[in-house]
């Protein structure tokens, strides 16, 4: 089963934001920004660093920060425009052991953070995907 069917079926925790979402998995991190219909490609400007993040479109700044924790740099994080009117990234986590886990926040200095009982529920749903992925692992070496 991969981790895309986990997600599928045990939904996923979002955290809301003046410009959409974001939400996480134990590998990933995605944030959706809701855009203007007929935005295009040609419109934005996405810069992904290991610990920085900027979107912008035309002159206006959407999202820019250092980073809750580190990320691969492109082409393992990517970014696509849904429908002319969604940009959706896929940060992918550098170091997913430990604490480091469940982002606290999308920003290191704590920027879009999700209140606690969303911050709750995206733990618990990481630790059901670990618990998913150490069962998989262990059934696959028998």
């Amino acid at each position: 089963m991969s981790l895309s069917h986990f997600d599928e079926k045990s939904g996923v925790v979002n955290c809301q934001t003046p410009w959409g979402r974001w939400w996480q998995n134990v590998q990933e991190v995605h944030v959706e920004i809701d855009l203007p219909p007929g935005t295009r490609s040609k419109d934005l400007k996405i810069k992904i660093e290991p610990t920085f993040i900027e979107c912008s479109r035309g002159n206006g700044t959407i999202l820019k920060g250092e980073l809750f924790s580190v990320v691969h740099s492109p082409p393992t994080s990517v970014w696509t425009l849904e429908e002319n009117r969604l940009l959706h990234i896929l940060l992918s986590k550098a170091t997913y052991s430990g604490k480091e886990f469940v982002w606290e926040a999308l920003l290191k200095d704590g920027t879009y953070a999700p209140d606690l009982l969303t911050l709750n529920e995206m733990r618990k749903k990481i630790d059901l995907e670990k618990f998913q992925m150490e069962v998989s692992t262990v059934i696959f070496i028998l």
